[in-house]
């Protein structure tokens, strides 16, 4: 049996030195990762709840209103962020265009009716003041022939004659008075036909306007339902936008857990995408009523049959956190709770899965 040398002795104990080494450094690591966790935010001692999930957002889905037409412009593919007021889609205009322009027609029209019937009252009165005229000669003249009628000068044939002549008058005057009233009129029908084609070519203006998507707001795309080329059908969705200002992480609170959190408590967010960055956040929703577990959820505790569904709003200004991104929170189970009507956290029936 062969004893070990002295070199063999200095080589077992550099490994030794080197395994205890290590092993510090080890525990070490270990301990300033607890420290560090803990002045993130990110450790879970009694004061403090961690919960998992999903970014979200608001989403509206942006359809065609009322047209149907192809789509001819479809500029951004899933993924894309936008502004407000960018253009989206837009379908083929040309029929509608037409509209406007038949309905551009049928106002000019309408105006040059109302201008015909202004001109016709113009013209009936004027006419009404000749008659009125005409008739007050011709009462004049019958009164004339009836005084030379009572001295004999003339006979009686001449003087009924001027009285007919009179009565005449009369009447064409009542006549052309009653087509007076008659032109007034067609000018409150001229008016009226006149706001109608006006409202009419607005209509049209407006349809034509509906030809074209734009952005609501800024936000990110997150689905393109159609595709350049097609029929695009009124209220079919074309885009899915979603407001990256206003997002939410979605997660769950044991049963157990419930009676910790309430809304308005501050949580501070990290996710893996952005190590080491802390977003700030609030619960906006707690769930009145329990469910069982999604399949889906995660949790940090043990699972149990019973969860709460809540809302965590947080601030986004750089558009950094998008929907889908899987996040962290910290829930402060040390605040005091904000007092609103609508606050309810106590546990309650749950629903069925």
């Amino acid at each position: 049996m062969n004893l070990p040398t002295l070199q063999d002795l200095r080589n077992h104990r550099k490994l030794a030195i080197g395994a205890c080494a290590a092993l510090v450094a080890l525990l070490l690591a270990w301990e300033w990762s607890g420290s560090l966790e803990i002045w993130l935010g990110l450790a879970h001692p009694n004061d403090t709840l961690l919960v998992s999930g999903n970014i979200e957002a608001h989403e509206s889905v942006i359809g065609f209103k009322t047209v149907q037409s192809r789509i001819v412009e479809l500029p951004f593919d899933e993924g894309a962020s936008v502004k407000a007021g960018t253009l989206l889609a837009r379908v083929d205009d040309s029929d509608y265009k037409k509209q406007v322009d038949i309905a551009q027609a049928a106002l000019e029209v309408q105006q040059r009716e109302l201008a015909m019937a202004q001109q016709n009252v113009v013209a009936t009165q004027k006419t009404v003041i000749s008659d009125q005229a005409d008739l007050a000669f011709k009462k004049t003249d019958a009164g004339r022939f009836q005084s030379l009628w009572k001295q004999g000068w003339i006979s009686t044939e001449q003087r009924d004659s001027t009285e007919t002549a009179a009565k005449q008058a009369e009447a064409a005057l009542a006549r052309d008075q009653s087509l007076e009233l008659v032109a007034e009129n067609n000018i409150d029908v001229a008016k009226a036909n006149l706001q109608d084609a006006q409202q009419a070519l607005d209509l049209s203006n407006i349809v034509l306007g509906y030809t074209v998507l734009t952005a609501p707001f800024d936000g990110v795309i997150l689905v393109r339902q159609a595709e350049l080329g097609e029929i695009a059908q009124p209220g079919s969705p074309v885009i899915t936008l979603a407001d990256l200002d206003h997002i939410w992480l979605r997660a769950y609170i044991n049963e157990t857990d419930i009676a910790r959190v309430h809304l308005g408590a501050p949580v501070k967010i990290t996710t893996d995408t952005f190590p080491g960055k802390v977003y700030a956040g609030r619960i906006s929703f707690i769930s009145e009523s329990a469910e069982f577990t999604p399949k889906t959820v995660e949790t940090h505790a043990e699972r149990v049959s019973l969860v709460y569904r809540i809302k965590i709003d947080i601030d986004n200004p750089t558009h950094e956190l998008v929907p889908g991104m899987p996040a962290d929170g910290v829930i402060d189970t040390t605040s005091r709770p904000v007092s609103t009507p609508a606050e309810s956290t106590q546990p309650s029936e749950p629903t069925s899965p």
